[in-house]
């Protein structure tokens, strides 16, 4: 069954409920009215229509495969990954600082609904992007902005989030990894992840880990975590657990990364 977007319904919803007219006066976004909505719109649904949404029956017939560490992903993925990225889309909402087009969440969220719905399995990986990059803005330091940022936007690396454990499920304060601080002010970090989703995959040439875990610099009885972003390891022993190869690596410092907040 073919995906179809409903880009009249979504048009609706951004002139009359988000009210697109008022977001394009904001400083910076005179140019994102409902016309650029509409460009950009379309534009997503004959993408979504004719290279996400196909993907879907090829994923149930040849799902992704995992041998001697690496991840081969179903046959179609990486090159409708490439367009993605050739497209722009991973950077649409995001900053021209960093080469993103710094067009509004309010258009961004449509074209995330579009890939959702076209193909969810496809779609988690760049919204796990979506996810790393707006955690790097919100709390990541200089340092880690300038390393990590243009190239998640671009899409040219890949962003996960390592956030629960098997003790854990969805109670993220009782997490077990802690991050130990070195001489060299970076951190090495120990523990074990599960579920973490495009954490090994061959459509990004770079996949930057997001690392919930417990520094040890913090007042031990306090209900603390940080984030430690790691690249991709050499090896992996599987899509779901990242545990070994953490146990000797260091990670950038993370000290302005609201380090010990609760």
């Amino acid at each position: 069954m073919s995906y179809i977007v409903p880009i009249k319904d979504m048009l609706f919803v951004i002139e009359h409920l988000a009210n697109i007219a008022q977001v394009a006066q904001m400083p910076g976004l005179e140019d994102a009215g409902l016309e650029t909505a509409r460009a950009v719109l379309e534009e997503c649904a004959r993408f979504n229509e004719g290279v996400i949404a196909p993907l879907n029956v090829a994923g149930d017939q040849n799902p992704s495969t995992f041998k001697d560490g690496d991840v081969i992903t179903t046959p179609g993925f990486k090159d409708a990954f490439a367009q993605y990225v050739a497209g722009g889309w991973q950077g649409l909402q995001h900053a021209v600082l960093f080469g993103g087009q710094g067009l509004p969440k309010t258009i961004g969220a449509a074209c995330g609904e579009m890939l959702n719905s076209a193909n969810m399995s496809f779609a988690l990986c760049p919204v796990l992007s979506d996810g790393a990059i707006e955690a790097l803005l919100t709390a990541g330091s200089d340092e880690l902005k300038a390393v990590y940022l243009e190239k998640l936007v671009s899409g040219k690396w890949a962003g996960t989030m390592n956030l629960t454990e098997s003790q854990a499920g969805s109670d993220l304060a009782a997490v077990r990894s802690r991050a130990e601080p070195q001489p060299d002010g970076s951190y090495k970090v120990f523990g074990t992840k599960i579920f973490i989703t495009y954490g090994e995959h061959d459509m990004a040439e770079n996949i930057v880990h997001l690392v919930l875990a417990r520094a040890t610099t913090c007042n031990a009885s306090a209900s603390s975590t940080s984030w430690a972003s790691r690249p991709r390891p050499r090896r992996c022993c599987s899509t779901a657990t990242m545990a070994a190869p953490w146990a000797t690596s260091s990670v950038k410092k993370t000290a302005a990364w609201n380090t010990c907040s609760s």
